[in-house]
C-alpha cells in the first residue's frame, strides 16, 4: 500500500532575543531583565525539610482556624484540604523536588476554587511572571468557539502568525482541549471562570501562585489567512513586573478591607506593560478608519489615574455616550471617587448615558468599589454583609479584635449554639456609601466577564441589586469572589495585638499564605445570597466576535449603546448663589416633574415643574447640607447632594 504523507507545516521559532530586537522602547528596558525558563529555574534556591514542614502547618492553622468559605467549599466541590495538607506532611520525605512540592500546595490550595484563598511561592518565584508573547482570547463564529490570536509583542514579526488567525492545536492537542485541561487546574469558582482562567494560563503564569510551566517552550499550531496550516515555536520567558506606584495603590494601613485577585492583577500589570503601546497604536488607526464611531478618548478626558480609569465617548446609530473603563479597585476610595465624578461631570463626557465597563478587573479595596455605586443611582445604596466562621480561633480574635467588634456578639451566639456562621454586618461603613450621592444622571449599563472577581464582584451584585441598570456579560456570572482576604502575616498580626495564642507564627522561607476571612452576601431582593460560587449573573449574554477582538469591541460596544438608545435620562445639574442666610438654586431639571428639597435632612418644601428649569430659594447656613430629590412620574429619578 502507497503512503503518502502530507508536507510538515511551515515553522518559525521565537525566543527571547528576537523580542527584545522588535520590542517597543517601552518595553524593551522590562525585557532585557527577562530569561529563558532554564535560566530562571537555575537560579532558583531549595528550602529544607524543616521549612516545607513549617509551611503546611501553618497551612492547615490558617484554613482550620480562620478560612470563611470551608464548609462551603467541602460541600460544593467535595474537598478536604485539611486532611490533604496533613496527608502531605507526614509524606513530605517523598517529596524530591522544589517545583514538586510547590505543585502540591498550589494543588490543595486550587481544590478550594477560591481566588481569595492562596498558596504564595516564596520571593524568586512571587516577583516574577512566565510569559508567552502573544495574547489568546475566544470569540464566537456562528456560534462555535474559536480561539485566535488578539495581541502580539512588537518583537513578533512573522507576517503570517498576527492577530485573528484562528488557533487549532496546542502542542499537538486540539486547541478546545488545551483550554480544558488548563482550566481544569485553576481555581475559578464557577465553569465560565475557570475557562477563562485556563484561557489566560495558555500564554501567562503569575508566579506568586503558579509553579513555572512544564515545558520550555510552545509548538502552536494555527491557520494563517489563507487557510494554510502553519506552526510557530515560542518559548517561554520569564521577568519581574515593575512594582505599582505607591501614589496608585490603596495604602497598606487599609489590607482590611482588600478583596482582590493577585494573579488577576499580576496578568493585567504584564498586559499593560507588554501590549498597551502596541494597542493604543492600532485604536488610533481603527478609529481613524472608522471615522471615529468606536470608542476613542477625548484628550480632555485623559485620567489622572491611568491604570484606574479610561474615559471615552462612544458613538453609535447618530447617538453618543459616555464610555468609563474602571481597570481595577486597588487605590485609595477617596482618590477613586474624586477623578470618578470629575470624568464624569467633565464637559467633553456625555451626559446620555454611561458604559462602565469592569471586564478582567479582579478587585482591589472593598471601599473604593461599594462607595462608587452612589455616583449612578438616587437609590441609597446599601453595602454588601460579611460574615465569620465560628471557629474557636475566629471567635477569640473577634472578641478582642476591634476592627471585628460588629461582630463580637453574634460570633458569641454562634459558637455557643453551633451555628456556622456570624450575624452579617457591611464592611464599608453605610454613611461612608452614601457620602457624596448621585453625580451621574443619565443611564447606565455594566460590562463583565468571568474574570471579574472580589471587590468588583461585590461592585456588580451592588449594581443589581440596586437597579441601576442591565449587565451585558461576555459569560453568565462574574468570576464569582464573594470575601474580604487576609494574607497570612495580617491574621497572625491581628492575633498577636488582640492577645490571642495562636500556632501562627511567622514563615522564614518567604512563603505567604492568604484567607478568605470574611464572606460577603447580597443585598436588596437577593439579600443573604452568597456572592462566593455564585457571582453576579448577566441580564444579557454577548458572545465575543471576532470583529470585537481585533477592533477594540466594537460589536459589544454597538450592544451597550443600543441598551443605552432605549432608556430615559433624568438630570439635576444645579448652579448655587449665596444670599445672606439664604441660597438660590437654579436647577435644570430635565426628566424631572417634582422637587423636593431637604436642608440638614429637614424638608424644606416641595414643587411641581412644568419647565426645564426651576429657581428656588431655601433657608441654609454655612455648612449646612442640601438634599434635592427629582421625581419623575411618581418614581424618584434623580437625587443631588450639596454642601454649602
Amino acid at each position: 500500500m502507497d503512503l503518502t504523507l502530507n508536507d510538515p507545516p511551515a515553522t518559525r521559532r521565537y525566543q527571547l532575543s528576537d523580542l527584545i530586537a522588535g520590542a517597543d522602547d517601552s518595553v524593551r528596558g522590562a525585557l532585557v531583565g527577562a530569561h529563558g525558563l532554564r535560566q530562571f529555574l537555575n537560579t532558583i534556591d531549595e528550602l529544607d525539610h524543616a521549612a516545607r514542614v513549617e509551611i503546611v502547618e501553618q497551612a492547615i492553622c490558617l484554613l482550620e482556624g480562620f478560612y470563611a468559605h470551608l464548609p462551603l467549599k467541602r460541600a460544593m466541590h467535595a474537598v478536604d484540604p485539611i486532611q490533604r495538607l496533613k496527608l502531605l506532611k507526614r509524606r513530605l520525605h517523598m517529596v524530591e523536588s522544589e517545583v514538586q512540592f510547590h505543585h502540591e500546595m498550589t494543588t490543595i490550595f486550587t481544590s478550594l476554587r477560591d481566588l481569595h484563598t492562596n498558596y504564595i511561592l516564596p520571593k524568586y518565584f512571587a516577583d516574577a511572571v512566565a510569559f508567552l508573547p502573544f495574547k489568546v482570547k475566544p470569540c464566537y463564529h456562528r456560534g462555535d468557539r474559536q480561539y485566535v490570536v488578539s495581541d502580539l509583542v512588537a518583537g513578533v514579526s512573522d507576517p503570517n502568525f498576527r492577530p485573528g488567525v484562528k488557533l487549532t492545536h496546542w502542542n499537538a492537542i486540539p486547541i478546545d482541549r488545551a483550554v480544558e485541561i488548563a482550566a481544569s487546574y485553576h481555581a475559578g469558582s464557577n465553569p465560565a471562570a475557570r475557562h477563562a482562567r485556563g484561557v489566560d494560563l495558555l500564554t501567562t503564569r503569575a508566579m506568586n501562585l503558579w509553579p513555572p510551566p512544564d515545558e520550555e517552550w510552545v509548538i502552536v499550531g494555527y491557520l494563517d489567512a489563507n487557510n494554510q496550516a502553519r506552526e510557530v515555536n515560542v518559548e517561554w520567558n520569564v521577568m519581574k513586573l515593575p512594582r505599582r506606584p505607591e501614589s496608585v495603590a490603596a495604602a497598606p494601613a487599609m489590607a482590611e478591607f482588600m478583596g482582590i485577585d493577585l494573579e488577576g492583577d499580576s496578568r493585567r500589570r504584564l498586559t499593560t506593560l507588554l501590549y498597551a503601546p502596541a494597542a493604543a497604536k492600532r485604536r488610533a488607526a481603527v478609529a481613524e478608519a472608522a471615522g471615529g464611531d468606536v470608542a476613542s478618548a477625548a484628550s480632555g478626558l485623559k485620567s489622572n489615574l491611568p491604570e484606574v480609569f479610561t474615559a471615552a465617548a462612544v458613538s453609535h446609530g447618530g447617538q453618543t455616550f459616555g464610555y468609563l473603563r474602571i481597570q481595577t479597585f486597588d487605590v485609595d476610595d477617596d482618590a477613586c471617587l474624586v477623578e470618578a465624578i470629575r470624568l464624569l461631570e467633565h464637559p467633553l463626557f456625555p451626559k446620555t448615558g454611561v458604559i462602565l465597563d469592569v471586564r478582567g478587573n479582579g478587585g482591589g479595596l472593598i471601599w473604593a468599589g461599594e462607595r462608587l455605586l452612589q455616583l449612578f443611582t438616587s437609590r441609597r445604596i446599601e453595602p454588601t454583609r460579611a460574615q465569620l466562621v465560628a471557629t474557636p480561633l475566629a471567635v477569640e480574635l473577634c472578641g478582642a479584635d476591634p476592627i471585628l467588634e460588629a461582630w463580637k456578639p453574634s460570633m458569641a451566639r454562634a459558637f455557643e449554639t453551633g451555628a456556622i456562621y456570624s450575624a452579617a454586618f457591611p464592611i464599608t461603613d453605610l454613611a461612608r456609601c452614601n457620602d457624596i450621592g448621585q453625580r451621574y444622571f443619565g443611564p447606565a449599563v455594566l460590562l463583565t466577564d468571568a474574570r471579574c472577581y472580589s471587590t468588583t464582584d461585590m461592585f456588580a451584585c451592588g449594581f443589581l441589586d440596586h437597579e441601576i441598570g442591565q449587565i451585558i456579560g461576555l459569560d453568565a456570572t462574574t468570576g464569582a469572589g464573594g470575601a474580604n482576604v487576609w494574607d497570612h502575616e495580617l491574621v497572625r498580626q491581628h492575633c498577636l495585638t488582640a492577645g490571642v495564642a495562636t500556632p501562627l507564627a511567622q514563615m522564614d522561607a518567604g512563603v505567604g499564605m492568604r484567607v478568605a476571612i470574611r464572606r460577603t452576601l447580597r443585598v436588596g431582593p437577593e439579600a443573604g445570597t452568597e456572592i462566593e460560587d455564585l457571582g453576579a449573573p448577566s441580564d444579557i449574554i454577548h458572545q465575543p466576535t471576532l470583529d470585537d477582538i481585533l477592533h477594540d469591541d466594537r460589536d459589544l460596544l454597538d450592544r451597550a449603546c443600543l441598551v443605552l438608545s432605549g432608556t430615559s435620562t433624568a438630570g439635576l445639574p444645579v448652579t448655587i448663589t449665596r444670599n445672606g442666610a439664604s441660597v438660590t438654586l437654579d436647577i435644570v431639571t430635565t426628566g424631572i416633574d417634582r422637587l423636593e428639597i431637604f436642608v440638614d435632612r429637614r424638608p424644606n418644601l416641595s414643587k411641581d415643574v412644568t419647565t426645564a428649569s426651576t429657581q428656588l430659594t431655601v433657608p441654609a447656613s454655612v455648612g449646612s447640607t442640601l438634599q434635592i430629590d427629582g421625581f419623575a412620574n411618581g418614581q424618584l429619578a434623580a437625587v443631588r447632594l450639596l454642601t454649602i
